[in-house]
């Protein structure tokens, strides 16, 4: 079996915010991140992101945090797109304080990856509907750069 090769799609950049903490629930330690905008460009696509979305971030008992993100893109013609971003981020103790800190940290000393599902009803972007995505993200003090690779 041939293993699926993977093509650049487009890269995001989310303008993000913390909301304050609703703290230790049963599952873990509870984050909800605003996400108030931003911008994507790709090789077939561009356009902005809608403010309004949000991130809920559970960080579990064994300090890995589970990440799901839902926005609104809008293409520069116009179309809309949702995104449902789903992943995992973790590293080094120290490492992940220093982020919570809003601190830069360089991002091969972490892990960010997520899988993010898309959907449009526009005809020029059904690539988005008919394709798996993976992801790799880079957490900035007020922003989040996400590279995002259509699985072929």
């Amino acid at each position: 079996m041939q293993q699926p090769g993977l093509e650049f799609a487009f890269e995001l950049r989310v303008e993000a915010s913390l909301l304050p903490a609703m703290g230790k629930t049963p599952r873990g330690t509870r984050k909800i991140v605003a996400l108030n905008g931003g911008s994507f460009e790709g090789p077939h696509i561009k356009g902005k992101i809608i403010p309004g979305g949000y991130d809920w971030q559970l960080l579990r008992h064994d300090e890995v945090t589970d990440i799901e993100a839902r926005y609104i893109l809008q293409t520069d013609d116009g179309a809309m797109i949702t995104i449902v971003n789903t992943g995992l981020r973790h590293g080094p103790e120290n490492v992940m304080q220093q982020m919570a800190q809003g601190q830069d940290v360089d991002p091969s000393l972490y892990y960010f990856r997520s899988i993010p599902c898309f959907e449009t009803s526009e005809k020029k972007y059904e690539w988005l509907n008919k394709h798996i995505f993976i992801a790799n993200g880079i957490r900035k003090p007020s922003h989040v750069i996400i590279h995002v690779w259509k699985v072929l």
